[in-house]
């Protein structure tokens, strides 16, 4: 679990960087399995799960970046190129934060990466049995993958 004083401090950079940028741009992958189960993520600084993913830093392109926040927080490595699904405005993020989705079905995963400061647990969970804490993002983001709901151009 993330100190209060690390609590703090990423709290203050993200605000700074919600002034300090102009458009932010972040990525998440809904990996599933063979068996249709859905990887999520539970973080230590913010509560639910979440679809696996992070920010497009600098001079890095958005499959890149969603390379690199699959093998930090689920130790997983694409086999095939992931198939976006939509471009969303995150906008309890910030005014100016989208996030692009991806579907992914062709990985492999090494070890499933242990607790430690930023990931407390990961996951492979069944689409109707998602933990209780799901995030509602996560559970629409889904429900358009899995069951046709309309795309929200909000995530």
């Amino acid at each position: 679990m993330a100190t209060l004083s690390e609590r703090l401090l990423r709290r203050a950079l993200h605000a700074y960087f919600r002034v300090s940028r102009g458009l932010t741009l972040g990525v998440r992958a809904a990996v599933f399995d063979r068996e249709g189960r859905v990887f999520l993520v539970r973080h230590t600084y913010v509560r639910g799960w979440y679809l696996p993913g992070g920010g497009v830093e600098a001079g890095e392109d958005a499959l890149t970046a969603l390379a690199r926040e699959l093998a930090e927080e689920g130790n997983i490595e694409l086999t095939a190129p992931p198939v976006l699904h939509g471009v969303y405005w995150n906008r309890t993020a910030s005014p100016r934060d989208h996030v692009l989705l991806y579907v992914a079905r062709a990985f492999r995963q090494g070890a499933p990466r242990g607790p430690d400061r930023e990931i407390a647990e990961t996951g492979f969970f069944a689409p109707d049995d998602l933990p209780a804490a799901t995030t509602p993002a996560t559970r629409a983001r889904l429900d358009e993958i899995l069951r046709g709901a309309p795309v929200s151009p909000l995530w």
